[in-house]
């Protein structure tokens, strides 16, 4: 959603406030996302916190439902692991308690079925045959993509 209309050089601030409800109505955004989205207009730094006051009592921004949605959504559709999913949520500045919240989304048994099946789908795609390197291969590539998910 774009916030300059290419009719008019400027918004007024209710049709600013209108487009951010959809632009976070269409999916949930952090504050970072929409904060990135209000720098596109030139407005006073007051203005703008006002704005994202306003979306935050009206549940437009909600980093705990954006979190949770998030996991969910990378985990089921990319098959993303918690390190990744961590990362891009500390990357969109979202508390440790967020992040905390959004992993608990992941059941478990959900989550260790996806390892096994990539775990498994990279055994099969390592060329080197049965021995020494391929373990090797095999063991470098879980270390490197579920660290913290073996202990």
């Amino acid at each position: 959603t774009n916030l300059e209309s290419p009719k008019k050089t400027s918004l007024t601030t209710n049709e600013i406030i209108s487009k951010l409800e959809y632009y976070c109505s269409y999916q949930d955004r952090c504050h970072k996302e929409v904060e990135q989205k209000l720098r596109s207009v030139t407005l006073l730094s007051e203005l703008k916190e006002q704005i994202i006051v306003h979306l935050i009592e009206n549940k437009y921004i909600d980093e705990e439902r954006f979190a949770k949605s998030f996991a969910r959504g990378k985990h089921n559709y990319k098959g993303w692991g918690k390190n990744r999913i961590v990362q891009e949520l500390k990357f969109r500045e979202i508390s440790k308690r967020n992040i905390d919240l959004a992993l608990l989304e992941l059941p478990n048994d959900i989550y260790l079925a996806n390892f096994h099946a990539l775990a498994e789908k990279n055994w099969n795609v390592i060329k080197e045959r049965k021995g020494q390197k391929k373990n090797k291969k095999f063991v470098d590539f879980l270390l490197k993509h579920f660290k913290n998910d073996l202990s």
